[in-house]
C-alpha cells in the first residue's frame, strides 16, 4: 500500500468514540502475539522470510483447528502466497467472501531508523516497526479474527477465504498468480482488502471520516534511456547523453494528462470541497459539478493531496548517468512512475510521454507489466455492513466511496472480475502515517479498537 492518508478530509465531526476495546481478551491477547511475531520477520523482497510469515500463520490456523488441507502456502516465483479456507454451510447459495492482506514489507536500513525496524516496540500512544501499518497490521488482524471465529462456533452461510500475498510492494507475482490461478477463488462474489480505505481522525481524535476504496489507480513504471557514443570530458561534443535527458524530463514534467473523473471521485470531491471551503474548497465542488471547468482543474494539479483523483500522473523518480568524471556520459536513465486513472489504455499514456519528451532517441522500457482494473459499485449490503463495524466506534462517521491514487492488490482481483472493496479496521491521524517510510507506526489505541472490525463485516455478510 503506497499511503492511505494522502488526503486530510475536512468533513463534520463524527461525536466522540465509544469506549476502549478490552486489550486483555484472549482475541486481543492473540491478534497482539501475531503482529508481534510477523513484525519481527524480514519479509522483504527477495530475502525468502515471506515464507517464514507464511508458515508461522499457517501453523497458528491449524492450531486453532482449521484442517491442515484447508490452509495452503502457494509458492510462486522466489515468494509464496498463503490460502486459508474457513469452510460455510452454503446456507447462501452465494459465491465465497475473499479477506486480502499481503505479508511482504518494503526495505528498511536499520541505521536510519530510530528504532529496530523488525521488533515491535512502543511507547505510551504507538506500536513501532516497519509493517505495523503497511499491511502486517490488516494481516494480523484478520488471522486473528478467523481464530477467535472459528472459537465462537461460528459457521458463515458462504465460505470465506483468507488471501495473502507475497509481494505486493514489488512485482506482484504472487498476486496475479492467486487472482487468476486458483479455481477455489475464482467463483468468489466479491472481495473485501485491508491493505485500503479506513478512518481518518482529526488530531484531537474525532473522527473526520470513513473511506471505502472501490478503485485505484494502475501502476506502471518506464526506464528512459540516451545513448551516445561519449569520448573525453576535455573534448565536449554538441549532443549529451544528460543534457538530451534532461530536456526529455523537463518535458514530461511540464506536461499535464487530461483530466477524469468517475462517480466515485466526484462525490468524494464534491462532499470534501463543501467541508474543506476556502479556494481550493471551492475548485473541488466547481470540478465536481463540471470536470470540463479548467480554472478549477488547474488548481487541483498543483495540489499533491488531489491532483491525482482528478488525471493521471507521471513523475521522475530515480536517476543515473555516466560512468567516470571525466568521461563524457555514453547513457543516462531515468525512472519515471505513472499512476494511471482506471479507463486509460497503457499505449495512451506511453504515446503522451513519448510526445511530451520530444526526441525519438530516448529508448522506453517498461519495468513491470501494467494491469488495468475497473472501478467496484459499492453494493448498499457492503455499505451497511461497514457501517455496523465503525458507527459503534466512531458514532455519525460518514462513509464514503473513495479511489485512490495508489494501487494494492485489488487491482488484480478486480481485473480478475472479483469486485474488491478497501476496508481497514484502522482510524488514524494523518500525521501518523509513516508507511513505506522512517519508523513507521500505528496508534495503539486504533489497533486495540480495531479488534471487532472484521468479525463484525463478517458476521454481517455471511452469518445466518
Amino acid at each position: 500500500m503506497k499511503t492511505r492518508f494522502g488526503i486530510l478530509f475536512a468533513l463534520v465531526l463524527a461525536t466522540a468514540p465509544a469506549a476502549a476495546a478490552d486489550i486483555d481478551s484472549a482475541h486481543a491477547k492473540k491478534t497482539l502475539e501475531i503482529f508481534t511475531k510477523i513484525i519481527g520477520i524480514e519479509s522483504v523482497k527477495h530475502s525468502g522470510k515471506v515464507q517464514e510469515v507464511a508458515d508461522y500463520l499457517a501453523g497458528e490456523l491449524v492450531a486453532a483447528g482449521f484442517p491442515r488441507g484447508d490452509v495452503t502456502i502457494v509458492p510462486v516465483d522466489d515468494t509464496v502466497g498463503l490460502i486459508a479456507r474457513y469452510r460455510g454451510d452454503g446456507s447462501s447459495g452465494r459465491g465465497p467472501i475473499l479477506l486480502l492482506g499481503h505479508m511482504d514489507v518494503v526495505e528498511a536500513r536499520r541505521e536510519d531508523w530510530v528504532r529496530p525496524p523488525f521488533e515491535l516496540t512502543r511507547d505510551d500512544k504507538y506500536f513501532y516497526g516497519r509493517g505495523t501499518m503497511d499491511n502486517k497490521f490488516g494481516v494480523a488482524q484478520l488471522t486473528s479474527t478467523f481464530i477467535r471465529l472459528l472459537k465462537e462456533g461460528f459457521v458463515p452461510d458462504r465460505d470465506l477465504f483468507l488471501v495473502f500475498s507475497g509481494d505486493e510492494e514489488s512485482g506482484m507475482v504472487s498476486t496475479r498468480a492467486l487472482a487468476n490461478e486458483r479455481p477455489e477463488l475464482s467463483g468468489a462474489e466479491f472481495a473485501l482488502n485491508s491493505d485500503a480505505g479506513s478512518g481518518l481522525l482529526s488530531a484531537d481524535g474525532h473522527a473526520l471520516s470513513y473511506v471505502m476504496q472501490t478503485g485505484e489507480k494502475y501502476y506502471v513504471t518506464w526506464e528512459l534511456t540516451v545513448r551516445n557514443p561519449g569520448g573525453h570530458s576535455s573534448m565536449p561534443r554538441p549532443d549529451n547523453a544528460i543534457y538530451d535527458l534532461a530536456r526529455a524530463i523537463g518535458g514530461i514534467e511540464a506536461y499535464r494528462f487530461p483530466v477524469r473523473w468517475n462517480d466515485t471521485t466526484l462525490e468524494f470531491l464534491d462532499v470534501t470541497g463543501r467541508q474543506l471551503g476556502g479556494e481550493l474548497g471551492d475548485s473541488l465542488v466547481r470540478f465536481a459539478a463540471n470536470p470540463e471547468d479548467r480554472v478549477a482543474a488547474e488548481r487541483i494539479a498543483v495540489e499533491p493531496s488531489y491532483v491525482g483523483m482528478t488525471r493521471t500522473t507521471c513523475v521522475a523518480t530515480m536517476l543515473r548517468g555516466g560512468h567516470a568524471e571525466n568521461a563524457l556520459p555514453q547513457s543516462a536513465t531515468v525512472t519515471v512512475n505513472c499512476r494511471v486513472f482506471p479507463g486509460t489504455p497503457v499505449a495512451e499514456v506511453l504515446a503522451a510521454l513519448k510526445q511530451a519528451a520530444g526526441n525519438d532517441a530516448v529508448e522506453f522500457t517498461e519495468i513491470y507489466p501494467p494491469e488495468e482494473s475497473p472501478v467496484s459499485e459499492l453494493t448498499e449490503e457492503i455499505r451497511a455492513a461497514v457501517s455496523a463495524a465503525v458507527e459503534p466506534r466512531y458514532p455519525g462517521v460518514r462513509l464514503l466511496p473513495w479511489m485512490s491514487a495508489y494501487g494494492t492488490d485489488g487491482t488484480h482481483f478486480r481485473a480478475a472480475g472479483i469486485p474488491t472493496f478497501g476496508v481497514s479496521g484502522v482510524f488514524m491521524d494523518p500525521a501518523d502515517e509513516f508507511s513505506h517510510g522512517l519508523n513507521e507506526r500505528v496508534p495503539i489505541k486504533g489497533f486495540y479498537d480495531a479488534l471487532d472490525h472484521w468479525s463484525t463485516i463478517i458476521r454481517e455478510l455471511a452469518g445466518p
